[in-house]
């Protein structure tokens, strides 16, 4: 694959991830926040099963690989949509994406902290402080109005991109011989559950009618197809061919993606304040990954003195 197709794939990528913001905020019109996520995992896991199916062992062998799925089950998948879609209902898509976008930093400060051994370096820990003063920026939180419905949306978002970060951090250290397409498939199916016994406990109301609205219909299979299947698929081959720290960069661009369609489709307007603190953010995920983004550099320039 060259160069070009990898960057097509890459900026692909971006742009489905970017737009699942703006079809969760579309979707939430009609359809229960929790419920949402859970129908979006339901066909996604189906589909994602399919694949690994197809191209690896369909299951888990052994008990590390069914601990692997349920920490990804219950944190990538249940915990981080739990808190995303139920946050994005009082604010913006490309809001919701930037606070998401401190994930990487936060994953770093978690397998630091998980590691005790390789701690992180004095650049490394103002990077992580840099991030969360991002996200602050963003949230803009007011001692006289905490309870605002826009900071705690914000903060519920926030909860997600925690959750997000230690579960990839704890899938990562449980050495279990299991594709990552098996654990994808199977951590969707057994987060879809979950989300499902939320939404029920929650008493969610299940009303049919409401999701076959050509919005809710759309918002729904993009998210299952596009963003899930589709995306997923596209971030195993670029991860193989781009590594862990050049694959974290679309959640840089995805935010941009988002404020361009989320304004396009939704009339949602960014303001200054989450334009700066996704820089602050951007800034921060640079002095964390710097040692990182060296040695790719490194690379990159050894392969192309090399052709």
């Amino acid at each position: 694959m060259s160069r070009y197709q990898t960057l097509s794939l890459f900026l692909v990528l971006a742009a489905l991830w970017g737009a699942a913001f703006v079809a969760i905020s579309a979707g939430l019109s009609h359809l229960p926040p929790i419920l949402f996520a859970a129908l979006r995992y339901d066909i996604a896991g189906l589909l994602m099963l399919g694949y690994a199916a197809a191209v690896a062992d369909w299951r888990p062998r052994d008990r590390a690989g069914w601990w692997q799925v349920l920490v990804g089950a219950g944190l990538l998948i249940a915990a981080y949509h739990a808190f995303l879609f139920v946050g994005q209902l009082h604010t913006t898509a490309a809001a919701a994406a930037i606070v998401v976008s401190l994930s990487p930093v936060l994953s770093t400060g978690f397998a630091r902290a998980l590691v005790p051994t390789d701690a992180l370096s004095p650049v490394g820990l103002v990077g992580v402080v840099v991030g969360l003063v991002g996200v602050a920026i963003v949230v803009r939180p007011d001692p006289g109005s905490l309870l605002a419905a826009d900071a705690v949306a914000k903060g519920l978002v926030f909860c997600a991109a925690l959750a997000f970060a230690l579960g990839s951090v704890l899938t990562r250290r449980i050495d279990a011989d299991l594709a990552i397409e098996t654990m994808e498939a199977w951590s969707m199916l057994g987060g879809a559950a979950m989300l499902h016994l939320v939404s029920l406990a929650l008493g969610e109301p299940i009303v049919p009618t409401d999701w076959i609205h050509p919005e809710a219909i759309g918002a729904l299979a993009y998210l299952a197809v596009g963003a899930s299947a589709v995306g997923f698929l596209i971030y195993f081959e670029l991860l193989e061919r781009l590594g862990a720290v050049e694959i974290n960069m679309v959640s840089y661009v995805a935010p941009i993606v988002a404020a361009v369609v989320g304004w396009l489709y939704l009339g949602e307007v960014v303001d200054t304040a989450a334009l700066v603190g996704f820089g602050v953010i951007v800034v921060g995920f640079l002095l964390v990954k710097r040692r990182a983004i060296r040695r790719e550099l490194g690379q990159v320039r050894s392969r192309e003195a090399s052709e």
